[in-house]
């Protein structure tokens, strides 16, 4: 696919921050773990239909993900995720914007990304419990 980010980073679209009870490279493992984490490399979600390639990657700081919903035919939105070290805590940016989605699928994928993030969140509790 070979895309290359938008400079600067799109505006439109919706942001999320959330803070995760966990080190920053725990979270950063938690979104990468088992992909080819390069640009270029391929991304896809564990927990629902979503594919992608890393466009950008800074470990444990940031990564950039041309993303479609798996209709290559749709185009791709970017999913731009920064993390903050908060000393053990981790907050985390999430953009997706960047694409043509109309608002109304904005608004459904935000409620999407906050059961994605819900369920990231019990994956890194369990594993700060082992």
């Amino acid at each position: 696919m070979a895309v290359s980010h938008p400079d600067p980073i799109p505006i439109d679209g919706i942001t999320i921050v959330r803070e995760f009870y966990a080190p920053i490279e725990a979270v950063f493992d938690a979104w990468t773990v088992g992909l080819d984490a390069r640009p270029g490399g391929a991304w896809k979600a564990a927990t629902f239909t979503g594919i992608g390639e890393f466009v950008t990657i800074d470990r444990p700081s940031s990564f950039v993900v041309a993303f479609t919903d798996g209709d290559p035919a749709a185009g791709h939105t970017y999913l731009t995720v920064l993390l903050d070290d908060l000393a053990g805590r981790t907050r985390m940016t999430f953009h997706q914007g960047g694409g043509e989605l109309p608002p109304e699928a904005l608004e459904q994928a935000k409620v999407g990304w906050q059961t994605f993030f819900d369920v990231l969140e019990s994956l890194l509790r369990d594993a700060q419990l082992d």
